[in-house]
């Protein structure tokens, strides 16, 4: 059995590493793990926004299947609807914890023999519903909150994790944690696999960083200033009705040295991980899988990243809010330099570990994922007819609630608020800027049956329209 390492990345965009793309950013040790390994270009999260993702990641099952289908919002009381952003609909209840008939891929990895450990961000469910409570031995900073609310460096006021006096930084701390568990295993002689979920805070808000780091790329972002012949547009403001038009900034460009100072810095603590993988000489019989809960932040909250040519991003129903990196490296089974096009979610990271594993599948469990090892290794294709979205929910960042479906080069999405559909083709058009819904009217009633069939299957909550929504 292999040991597997899942670096889960936080708000991490599709656009944010050199090898799906970038030229601000720098991320050398990411980008050798893909030149090892394989590169999805076409790999999802299964939300725009963080714990329904990570809720698909330990189930194996799509948010509207698991019911938790918002980032687990504590301001508020268990399941009472968020109504805050009063738009047009009213939210739609949703579940503050992973529930506990869910079989995760920790506690079946865990009952297979593996060593199970969490490190990191949690975010789905606080005491009762923590990762230990769903199949991890270990658990190492991971509880209620979404996000280093109180800053990347020390004292980070989170749960599991021991605040340090000296200022250290949270995804050093973290490293430093998981290479901990790694040096231990190895020294007591156990003979089990192990299995780390490492889950990583950055690059989620604040953006902060060392300052040595974010002078690196103060320069780099004067020099992208000097070298253009026009003027730098960095972002534009967009108004937002449920926001009350609200001017919302989409960024234009990467061009925020704080910001790629702080994946310059997951980088390294990536390169890191791996190295110790590699020092203990664990690095050829170790499955490491890197991939991020939802799409680049472009939108709210600073605006940091920029995900073009990919429409808009966090908390939007566009490919810039889902489509995100996915890397895969397992020596001897997955051959270096592999670029797949194949459409993979984070519902496949189950049976994918699983598989790897030797271990039976559980088909009922991870019902809405697919083994990525078949064409991991041998490119043999994954055989499914559509992937799908139910965002049912107002997001932070200016997206409203809707639905989405793909299926080959096709995506329909569904508009909530009208019933509007917008049919694209994500190869010919993968900025997603030329609606085909009039133009392929086969096209869009095929996936909107689709859509409507998986929709009632799951049994989908459809937001109601809201009775105190004021115009203007």
């Amino acid at each position: 059995m292999p040991n597997i390492v899942l670096i889960y990345c936080d708000d991490l965009g599709y656009m944010d590493l050199g090898c799906y793309g970038s030229s601000f950013y720098e991320t050398p040790n990411i980008d050798a793990l893909a030149a090892r390994g394989v590169r999805f270009t076409q790999g999802y999260a299964t939300c725009p926004v963080c714990s329904p993702s990570r809720a698909s990641v330990m189930t194996g099952k799509y948010p509207a299947s698991v019911g938790v289908t918002d980032f687990i919002n504590w301001g508020l009381p268990a399941g009472e609807p968020d109504y805050q952003h009063r738009g047009r609909l009213m939210d739609v209840p949703y579940l503050r914890a992973l529930p506990k008939g869910e079989v995760t891929v920790a506690g079946a990895l865990r009952s297979g023999g593996y060593a199970t450990w969490h490190v990191g961000k949690w975010h789905l469910g606080d005491v009762g519903s923590l990762p230990t409570d769903h199949g991890f031995d270990v658990n190492v900073g991971g509880g209620k909150f979404g996000g280093p609310w109180k800053g990347y460096f020390s004292p980070y006021r989170l749960n599991a994790l021991e605040d340090s006096t000296d200022g250290e930084f949270l995804t050093d701390r973290l490293t430093d944690e998981a290479i901990g568990l790694i040096e231990g295993h190895v020294k007591a002689g156990s003979g089990r696999p192990f299995f780390l979920s490492m889950c990583h805070y950055a690059v989620h808000t604040p953006i902060m960083a060392k300052e040595a780091d974010v002078a690196r790329f103060r320069v780099k972002a004067a020099r992208l200033r000097l070298d253009r012949v026009d003027p730098l547009v960095e972002g534009e403001p967009f108004p937002v009705e449920f926001l009350k038009h609200a001017r919302v900034t989409r960024r234009m460009v990467q061009s925020d040295p704080t910001y790629a100072a702080l994946i310059w810095n997951l980088d390294q603590n990536v390169g890191r991980l791996l190295g110790a993988l590699e020092g203990y000489g664990l690095d050829e019989g170790t499955l490491v899988v890197f991939s991020s809960d939802n799409g680049g932040l472009s939108t709210a909250d600073s605006s940091p990243t920029c995900n073009l040519p990919l429409a808009e991003g966090k908390g939007w129903m566009y490919d810039g809010g889902v489509r995100v990196p996915l890397i895969a490296r397992w020596p001897g089974r997955v051959p270096a330099g592999t670029v797949s096009d194949a459409v993979a979610t984070c519902a496949d990271f189950f049976p994918t570990f699983l598989e790897a594993a030797g271990l039976p599948p559980m088909p009922e469990q991870h019902q809405d994922g697919l083994s990525l090892l078949p064409e991991m290794a041998d490119g043999a294709g994954l055989d499914r007819e559509a992937v799908y979205w139910h965002y049912p929910h107002y997001a932070n960042q200016g997206g409203t609630p809707g639905c989405a479906v793909r299926s080959g080069r096709h995506k329909l999405i569904e508009f909530f608020e009208d019933g509007r559909l917008e049919l694209y083709d994500l190869i010919d058009d993968v900025s997603e800027s030329f609606d085909l819904s009039a133009d392929l009217p086969e096209v869009r009633d095929r996936l909107w049956a689709l859509l409507d069939g998986w929709k009632r299957s799951v049994e989908a909550r459809i937001p109601e329209p809201n009775p105190g929504w004021v115009p203007g």
